[in-house]
């Protein structure tokens, strides 16, 4: 990062107001009657009635446009462990893009803990303030046991966006990347470097959506993961393969996926020309990839590649997915954000990919043109599409699946932002 961004970064945080979030108020406080009105004595109506039926909490309140992004600063970005307080830019950030993107209000919560039992604990303590809750920035693997104690102890959706968007993301970008490559995912041979929460949730995701367990290779600091290590957790040993395979160069030579969500340049060019033909890279380590693409095109000419950068095509972005899965299931009031609503979303964003582009995305995204192909595999953030396509498909998987307490409101019509 030069110097000059840096001061950038740093005064766009600062300046004119420090922080990028703030609360405004939604009704008139003018006069005596509207503060009447607004505090006491009128408020005690209500109160009233959410004491008689809570759910009418959704008509009274702003819990059901309110969602709560809550860390403890365990995985804080690419920068580690450093506490919830350092954290907090990070958490605004999620919170001001939930508003941009899809008019949800979002307010940033850091948790100091000294036990996994206590984080959870608080978090579910507070709960009922919120239509929904999303989980960031935590290490693994504390992130798997706090989201799912989380989920059973809560009656709104509980999603951890470092596992499950970055999932979404990628089983969208992937699916529409096979299909170029005139490849199948149920045939598909995949490494995956990297075994946090990402990389698990990566495959799972992918074996939902048709991979095999047992065509997967995950690899994590020590190697591959195979079923004589004894050093796995319970969340890695669901992906040690039963093999004599050691090595990256032993599991990629003929593997027609690399994921990598691990850390920059762990994959040599000698290594992906190991690949099976027409080969597919998602190396998504911020901001230094696996593998920088003009090295990856150098090494193959037949490759499709992604990376988690903008200035590169094919961004695997979580922005494509999380304000509008909120959106859709804070509509119909879901309980949950189950497989069924994550799938939804996948097939939403791989479709509007194959679509033509909007005039005012090419402006936004600095090309002249863009169609579905090795460099336009995933819509561009920016795609104001998004939110509706996305949204709509989400909220319609909640109904189906009966994790939603609505019906889609007729002729639903999802907030896009301000």
């Amino acid at each position: 990062m030069s110097n000059d961004f840096r001061q950038q970064a740093l005064d766009y945080h600062a300046q004119p107001k420090p922080g990028k979030i703030s609360v405004t108020i939604t009704k008139s406080a003018e006069t005596s009657k509207d503060l009447a009105l607004a505090y006491s004595p009128g408020v005690a109506e209500p109160v009233r009635e959410i004491a008689a039926d809570p759910e009418t909490a959704y008509r009274y309140t702003a819990k059901g446009n309110m969602v709560a992004v809550i860390t403890n600063g365990t995985a804080i970005l690419g920068l580690g462990n450093l506490g919830p307080l350092a954290s907090k830019p990070v958490m605004e950030g999620k919170a001001l893009l939930f508003k941009r993107f899809a008019g949800l209000d979002a307010i940033d919560i850091e948790v100091n803990h000294r036990t996994t039992q206590d984080f959870i604990n608080t978090v579910a303590n507070i709960a009922d303030t919120f239509g929904g809750i999303n989980l960031e920035d935590i290490k693994a693997p504390e992130c798997f046991e706090i989201e799912q104690a989380l989920i059973e102890r809560c009656n709104i959706p509980v999603f951890h966006d470092d596992q499950h968007g970055t999932a979404i993301v990628t089983a969208a970008g992937m699916l529409n990347a096979l299909e170029i490559q005139g490849k199948s995912l149920e045939q598909a041979r995949i490494v995956c470097m990297g075994a946090g929460a990402a990389a698990i949730a990566c495959m799972e995701l992918l074996i939902k959506c048709g991979a095999q367990r047992e065509h997967i290779y995950m690899l994590d600091s020590k190697g591959v993961i195979h079923t004589r290590r004894e050093d796995l957790n319970e969340y890695k040993s669901l992906f040690a393969n039963n093999t004599d395979k050691r090595t990256l160069d032993d599991v990629i030579e003929g593997a027609d996926i690399f994921v990598g969500v691990s850390g920059p340049d762990l994959l040599p060019p000698e290594s992906l020309k190991l690949m099976a033909d027409n080969p597919i890279i998602f190396a998504c380590s911020n901001p230094d990839p696996e593998i920088k693409p003009e090295l990856a095109l150098q090494a193959r000419d037949d490759v499709i590649m992604a990376t988690g950068r903008s200035d590169y095509p094919n961004q695997v972005n979580n922005v494509l997915c999380f304000p509008f899965i909120f959106r859709g299931a804070l509509d119909v009031r879901a309980n949950a954000i189950n497989d069924e609503m994550k799938i939804a979303a996948v097939e939403a964003i791989r479709e509007l990919a194959k679509e033509p582009v909007p005039e005012s995305v090419l402006k936004a995204a600095g090309v002249e043109a863009l169609s579905f192909g090795r460099d336009y595999i995933i819509p561009k953030p920016l795609d104001p599409r998004l939110c509706e396509r996305v949204a709509t498909a989400v909220a319609k998987a909640a109904v189906e699946s009966g994790a939603a307490r609505i019906e889609m409101p007729e002729n639903y019509a999802p907030s896009s932002g301000d």
